[in-house]
């Protein structure tokens, strides 16, 4: 019995780290009718998850160096880590939460309160990016 209770209790905890053992993540959260959408990538593997507008998808995939390279390159040339965070409050608004864990451009910026005017622009090109990342692994390919 103890055996299966330490199971249990192992694969319970495993299961939890994809979500917290990452390099980068990509999240949208919030609205009036809420979306939860997650994009974690570390090494060259990448769990993606989307939950609202009757709609759950989980999805694990294989990232190649390019297009890692593709994401670096984009956070480099727009200054993630220099990007401008307005802090009004707002509500009811879907967010944008990107965080990087390793390298040059490690930080943590949202748009939950906005990102400043002059900076708008570069957050666009990198959550351009990630969109692009997930309309090509995951939505293309559910079309198949």
């Amino acid at each position: 019995m103890f055996f299966v209770i330490a199971a249990i209790i192992l694969t319970g905890c495993s299961s939890q780290k994809k979500y917290t053992d990452f390099d980068i993540s990509y999240s949208r959260s919030g609205g009036f009718a809420p979306i939860y959408e997650n994009l974690l990538i570390k090494g060259t593997y990448a769990h993606y998850s989307f939950e609202g507008q009757n709609k759950k998808i989980k999805k694990d995939f294989k990232i190649s160096a390019e297009e890692l390279e593709e994401i670096q390159n984009v956070l480099s040339a727009n200054s993630f880590r220099k990007i401008g965070e307005d802090y009004k409050k707002v509500y009811d608004n879907i967010s944008t939460t990107i965080n990087v864990k390793k390298g040059d451009n490690s930080g943590l910026k949202t748009d939950a309160s906005f990102i400043l005017e002059k900076d708008r622009k570069k957050w666009e090109n990198i959550t351009g990016v990630f969109c692009r990342l997930i309309d090509n692994k995951i939505n293309d390919s559910s079309e198949k």
